[in-house]
């Protein structure tokens, strides 16, 4: 049987209806290296069929390492037999060369004695899965190790921050036990990527589901993953997991940086962040947080135990942020946002980038001194434009969708309101477009009709690189600035914030870029 020890951190876990796509799966993850694989066998029209995919599998690629799991239907899976009928094609994905079955904690519950079926010949999983949140742990790891096995597996549903944070005491707490912990859904990503760091055994990444993946090892495989079919809520690509997030070389010393938004799947910075630490051979990896309103107190918690030692702040937690801080710097306050925090004697400390990341690209076109600034929004991410173009002695004016909240950002930094119908009367040598209007994946949303009202456009939204309100401008002849320049130019800035060297701005580019699949 298998050495515990000896399994990759990474198991690419494959689940399609029909077996000849399961098997192209395969293929494609052991021809691009890929040696540790869970075939969901339950996830077939007819799971039988599955046999021979391990069978050819194992033929082809005999240093392969497969889990076969039939999971029941009433616990969560797609098979809809009954236990000896699981036990049955269970039995028969050992014959055909799996080296361990994942057996869920009710049928094992049910039928002690089916697992006895296994032992001797294959290394047991015993797994419970819950689907709606994450509980009291211990209980869980209690109820598991009643039932003798090789290996635990907890899958939990996170709701919050700080269910990762349970999730990843429990491995590391529990290493006398071969534990695998890992949390579903978006939320979920911080464990599934630190647990084989904390303890986890191993973790699940789920395969590329385009054309078969480039070997891995250089830049563009780590950074430009094709679409991937997950098997469960909030799965990451295995290609990610191997590149982006380094899995495979993560230690419990690793630094922990991050991103807190909502939503934040589209964030680029995981992508950015984490190929510049890796360029300058910093030990140190960069999470999406997905903080949902009402969570920050939560996610402190966790920035706190992990630790986290310095994050990006986003929509919509600019503001609210301040208040967790132990301290807040004069740029920030004064801007009245924070977009970066950073550790200084183990405190956790705001600043704000977004201002040089407003007027760097726009120094780069036309004079701000005396300029006429159009700035549209009233979040943070407007307070930051707002004092950065102010600073060089614009002269500002701002509108958005909510007049009150308009009216009222207006005032608090001194400059003039204008309601977004009032605007035909109006022209501007700059407008900043600070709302996500028109974000992926809202591409076709746009604050403005046709007529825009000024020379130079310049939107933050960077995902898609060109945006609606981009392409409306550049047909109507006016100069445009992506938010991709504004995107870069805070992000190195707060790299320099963090590990106090030189940003890889070249790096950094290229690795949105080819994130956005613009390369």
């Amino acid at each position: 049987m298998i050495k515990l020890s000896s399994l990759p951190r990474i198991c690419v876990a494959i689940g399609r209806r029909e077996s000849a796509q399961l098997q192209r799966l395969a293929r494609s993850a052991c021809e691009s290296g890929e040696r540790f694989l869970e075939l969901r066998i339950d996830i077939l029209d007819r799971p039988e069929t599955g046999i021979p995919v391990i069978r050819r599998v194992m033929r082809q690629h005999p240093r392969t390492v497969i889990i076969a799991t039939c999971r029941r239907t009433p616990n969560g899976g797609r098979f809809d037999g009954g236990i000896d009928e699981q036990a049955e094609v269970l039995g028969r994905a050992l014959s055909a060369g799996a080296a361990l079955v994942d057996v869920e904690i009710e049928t094992a519950e049910a039928e002690p004695q089916i697992l006895e079926r296994f032992r001797g010949s294959s290394r047991v999983i015993v797994s419970c899965h819950d689907f709606e949140k994450t509980p009291a742990l211990g209980p869980v790891l209690s109820r598991l190790k009643k039932i003798p096995a090789d290996i635990y597996k907890i899958a939990t549903t996170v709701r919050k921050p700080s269910d990762n944070m349970r999730l990843l005491d429990l491995a590391s707490g529990n290493q006398e036990t071969p534990l695998v912990i890992l949390g579903m859904g978006e939320a979920g990503a911080p464990s599934r990527i630190l647990g084989p760091s904390r303890g986890s055994i191993f973790g699940f990444g789920a395969p590329d589901a385009g054309a078969p993946a480039r070997k891995r090892g250089g830049p563009a495989a780590a950074q430009r993953p094709g679409p991937h079919a997950a098997t469960a809520p909030g799965q990451i690509s295995a290609s990610l997991m191997r590149g982006r997030y380094q899995v495979q070389k993560r230690r419990s010393s690793s630094a922990v940086y991050g991103v807190i938004a909502s939503p934040v799947g589209h964030s680029m910075s995981p992508a950015l962040h984490n190929r510049a630490f890796q360029s300058k051979r910093i030990d140190a990896v960069y999470l999406p947080f997905l903080v949902e309103p009402g969570q920050l107190a939560d996610f402190f918690r966790v920035a706190r135990e992990l630790p986290v030692a310095g994050f990006s702040v986003t929509i919509p937690h600019k503001l609210g942020v301040r208040r967790h801080l132990h301290s807040v710097d004069r740029l920030a306050e004064r801007i009245g946002a924070v977009n970066t925090v950073y550790r200084r004697a183990g405190k956790l400390c705001g600043t704000n980038t977004d201002a040089i990341g407003v007027t760097a690209p726009l120094e780069k076109r036309t004079p701000l001194k005396k300029a006429t600034v159009l700035i549209a929004g009233n979040g943070g991410a407007a307070r930051g434009a707002i004092f950065a173009t102010k600073a060089k002695g614009a002269r500002v004016t701002l509108t958005g969708r909510n007049a009150r909240r308009v009216r009222a950002l207006a005032r608090a930094c001194g400059v003039e309101a204008i309601e977004r119908e009032k605007l035909t009367d109006r022209h501007f040598d700059i407008l900043i477009h600070t709302t996500p209007l028109g974000m992926s994946p809202n591409v076709d949303s746009c604050f403005f009709g046709d007529d825009i009202p000024a020379d130079l456009v310049f939107d933050m939204v960077y995902n898609p690189l060109e945006t609606l309100l981009l392409k409306k401008a550049r047909l109507a002849g006016k100069q445009t600035i992506s938010g991709l320049e504004m995107f870069l130019e805070q992000a190195a800035a707060q790299f320099e914030i963090w590990t106090g060297e030189t940003a890889p701005r070249t790096v950094m580019k290229k690795t949105v870029l080819e994130a956005l699949g613009a390369a």
